[in-house]
């Protein structure tokens, strides 16, 4: 389906849960959230309900986000209904690939096609730093899981973050010469209730190609990233810029939180309530939320901050 602007919505990102078993200072507060009543959040059946509705419209992608997914205890099921739906083409899954060295084959089982994994630092102190508790070595085991499970372009995401992990670009950016994944590196996002870093924190994506000078460019794959490659690398490095340089205008994606509020833009404070519809009047919401979605997420910048209105553990990145 079009939008206002004709851009044409084929990609859904879904929330199964705000929980997460990380608390990333750049994600949610140190101290977790306020959990919501169940009778609030979404159920398994309205996911699949607006799952098909969305398809229905011509989403042909989805991406199963949280919080962190795999800490949601029907995340198999989930997985294998969406897997079922005439009209979806493609099954991705974002994670901190923590809990993947049980869950990787079971995923892959369950009609899950392809991995992100995030992963800001190969040092372990400085992992255990931004994610407040987390191991290094039992996402390290989590992507050799993927890899053993059969899974193809796995994706590691790495938010840059200036004065934390810059300097470690080039040995983040050679894990695509040791083995078959890409690196993406995302601009750090300016979000509503974020104080946890300075201006200093927000680098441009060209810090990578001034990092990297041996990049050379490759085709772009439909995706947001512009790509490159290392020399005799097995994977690409993508380079996301959401702040230094937005890509608005090719925005083809819709959110829905898990708890029930579809977003049609991450950093827009409207949203348009799901929970409790009937399927006919699901498909209605989305197809106002898609016609709703805005031109541009206007500036953003350490002094001009996202309107979301919510941490990113809430909205499912």
């Amino acid at each position: 389906m079009l939008d206002s602007y004709g851009r044409n919505i084929t990609y859904l990102r879904l929330s199964v849960t705000e929980l997460c078993n990380m608390r990333c200072r750049y994600c949610m507060p140190e101290d977790g959230i306020c959990k919501k009543q169940h009778e609030e959040m979404l159920t398994q059946e309205e996911m699949i309900l607006a799952v098909k509705a969305a398809v229905s419209l011509g989403i042909s992608k989805l991406r199963i986000t949280g919080g962190e997914p795999l800490v949601k205890p029907n995340i198999l099921s989930i997985c294998r209904e969406a897997s079922s739906i005439d009209g979806l083409r493609e099954i991705c899954l974002t994670t901190n690939g923590a809990l993947l060295p049980s869950l990787a084959l079971p995923l892959k089982d369950a009609g899950v096609q392809r991995l992100n994994i995030s992963l800001d630092t190969l040092n372990a102190e400085k992992f255990r730093y931004i994610t407040r508790n987390g191991d290094l070595n039992q996402v390290l085991t989590g992507i050799d899981a993927a890899l053993s499970a059969g899974f193809d372009k796995i994706k590691i995401n790495t938010v840059l973050i200036g004065g934390f992990n810059d300097a470690e670009i080039p040995a983040l950016a050679d894990l695509t010469r040791q083995i078959p994944v890409d690196v993406r590196f995302i601009e750090l996002m300016p979000m509503t209730r974020q104080d946890a870093f300075g201006p200093e924190a927000f680098l441009p994506f060209t810090v990578v190609n001034e990092k990297l000078p041996e990049l050379s460019p490759v085709k772009a794959d439909g995706g947001v990233a512009r790509l490159y490659r290392l020399p005799g690398a097995k994977g690409n490095i993508g380079l996301i810029s959401p702040v230094s340089a937005h890509f608005c205008t090719d925005c083809n994606r819709l959110r829905i939180t898990a708890d029930g509020k579809i977003k049609p833009c991450l950093h827009s404070s409207d949203e348009i309530s799901i929970k409790g519809l009937s399927y006919p009047d699901m498909i209605e919401t989305i197809r106002d939320a898609i016609l709703a979605k805005p031109k541009w997420h206007g500036e953003l910048s350490y002094t001009a901050r996202s309107h979301a209105n919510r941490n990113m553990n809430q909205i499912g990145g």
